[in-house]
C-alpha cells in the first residue's frame, strides 16, 4: 500500500480498505472515501434504471479487506481474478483512492492514453472555473495524495 494512504489510515485507526472492481484494475478507498460514495450514490434517483444498475453493481462487488501487521491489503481471491492480478502490479495514486493494475494493463492504459491526451486537455476546461471551487469533504485529514505545503 502507497506509504501516504497507509499513514492516513493509520492515523484514522483503520484497519481496512474498500477494494472494487473498476476497469481493469482494482480500486481501493478508505472507509471514509467509500462513505462518500455511498452517499453519491444514493442522492440519485433511486429508481431510475440506471441508478438502480450502477448501484447494485457498485455495492455488490466492493469488499473490506483487512490489513496485515504490515500494513497489506489482503485481497481475496475473487478480486484478483476480477482484475487478472498476478505477481507483477502497478500500483497508482489516483486522488481519493490508489488503483492496482497488472503490470501490463497499465503500460498498455499509458500508450491509449497518451495518444488521446492532447484531444482530452483541449475538451476540458482547465483550470475549473472560478465560480465551481472543489467541494471539501467534512474530513480534517490530508488527503492521501496531497503535496506538501511550503
Amino acid at each position: 500500500m502507497p506509504p501516504p494512504f497507509r499513514r492516513l489510515l493509520q492515523d484514522g485507526g483503520q484497519r481496512t480498505v474498500v477494494v472494487t472492481p473498476l476497469d481493469q484494475c482494482l480500486a481501493v478507498f478508505s472507509p471514509a472515501e467509500w462513505t462518500k460514495i455511498e452517499s453519491q450514490l444514493a442522492a440519485m434517483p433511486a429508481f431510475h434504471p440506471k441508478v438502480k444498475a450502477l448501484t447494485r453493481l457498485v455495492a455488490s462487488r466492493a469488499v473490506d479487506c483487512e490489513l496485515d501487521s504490515q500494513g497489506r491489503i489482503l485481497i481475496p481471491l475473487g478480486l484478483r481474478r476480477s482484475a487478472s492480478l498476478d505477481r507483477e502490479v502497478t500500483v497508482v495514486g489516483v486522488l481519493n483512492r490508489f488503483e492496482i493494475w497488472p503490470a501490463e494493463a497499465w503500460q498498455g492504459f499509458l500508450k491509449d492514453s497518451e495518444r488521446i491526451l492532447d484531444d482530452i486537455s483541449t475538451d476540458l476546461p482547465w483550470p475549473a472555473p472560478a465560480g465551481n471551487p472543489p467541494q471539501q469533504g467534512s474530513s480534517d485529514q490530508a488527503h492521501p495524495q496531497a503535496k506538501p505545503s511550503r
